[in-house]
């Protein structure tokens, strides 16, 4: 049997602990965007003047008025340009009719010392809701922890912690669980984060506490850390402002957002494809074999990427950490596994 690992070592060091916390704040990472939403819908407004010359439909929560509309459009031979308008409108709809806050964070004070190792998660409870797991999102260096939630709509807990949750409130916590999906030990891999929405959060804990404790180097080398993070919109990347500010600090950490709808708002310059493609365009097409990729994937190796970064991965010298929903960590580890990182330095966790 292969030994354990030092953090699975530090986690069987932390024992289950039950107690109670005080929330210290609680933080929209999203924001509202109504007036963005109807600003980027002003120019499909004014083509429709045009084309159909009748009013134009209102606002976007107007779904009647926007359908009779495209389908008027699509009806003059302009099919491509109304399906175009149709899938851009259905998203901005969307995203217009969810609740705000849905992408909270929340930091709480434990009343005892709680100890916990990045990639480690929590059970809360607040009031009467049933208690919920949730990943910790901040270091065990820092003594207020911090998680990142994100509202289901029809959820039991997740509502009440986005409206109802302020500063002084208690919760309830149990934990730290886990000993699998935690760092490896210190080597000369570089590292390779990959996350979509919420599965950012033991990231932030792992990779904040990287770079606190010096592990982005290895026998005076510095390491290249990766994070590919994905999301429909851009402020639903949890932790965008600090993981670019990290990269400010550290000239060896490179932050990848991709988004697949913030275009839609007009000026989004970054990313755009599903995170397992975007990964690929940063890889050293030298050190791939692309004949063993799945076929609908090998034209984004050497593709040109959206950001300046000089660093490419090299599979073979890289350890990998995947967090997202399942699908994602299925498409994920398609591209992953045939690149020849081996399987003792693949990390995944899934949920949903």
């Amino acid at each position: 049997m292969a030994p354990k690992r030092l953090s699975q070592a530090q986690a069987d060091e932390a024992e289950i602990e039950n107690q109670h916390a005080v929330v210290t704040s609680t933080t929209a990472m999203d924001r509202e965007r109504d007036d963005e939403i109807e600003a980027a819908l002003d120019a499909d407004r004014e083509m429709l003047v045009e084309t159909l010359g009748d009013e134009p439909p209102g606002d976007v929560t107007d779904a009647d008025a926007w359908d009779d509309a495209i389908e008027r459009l699509a009806a003059t031979g302009k099919d491509h340009l109304a399906e175009t308008m149709a899938s851009k409108v259905e998203a901005l709809r969307e995203r217009a009719e969810r609740s705000y806050p849905s992408l909270l964070r929340l930091r709480f004070r434990p009343e005892e010392p709680f100890e916990f190792v990045p990639g480690q998660y929590v059970r809360i409870s607040y009031e009467e809701e049933a208690p919920r797991v949730y990943s910790i999102a901040s270091s065990p260096n820092r003594e207020v922890l911090e998680l990142c939630i994100r509202r289901v709509p029809d959820g039991e807990l997740t509502p009440d912690l986005c409206d109802r949750t302020v500063e002084g409130d208690d919760i309830f916590v149990r934990g730290p669980y886990g000993d699998e999906f935690m760092l490896q030990d210190p080597s000369e891999r570089d590292l390779v984060f990959v996350a979509t929405g919420t599965g950012a959060a033991p990231f932030k804990s792992m990779i904040d506490y990287v770079f606190e404790e010096g592990l982005d180097e290895y026998e005076g080398e510095k390491r290249d850390v990766w994070l590919f993070l994905g999301s429909s919109w851009e402020d639903d990347l949890p932790y965008r402002e600090a993981f670019l500010d990290l990269a400010d600090e550290h000239d060896n950490f490179h932050p990848v957002m991709t988004c697949s709808r913030e275009e839609y708002m007009g000026d989004w310059d970054g990313e755009t494809e599903y995170v397992q493609h975007t990964l690929l365009k940063y890889l050293d097409p030298d050190c791939v074999d692309t004949d063993t990729l799945p076929p609908d994937t090998t034209e984004f190796v050497g593709s040109e990427p959206a950001e300046d970064i000089d660093a490419r991965i090299d599979p073979e010298n890289a350890e990998v950490y995947v967090c997202g929903i399942g699908a994602m960590c299925n498409s994920v580890r398609e591209v992953i596994e045939p690149l020849g990182v081996p399987d003792l330095y693949y990390e995944e966790e899934s949920y949903g």
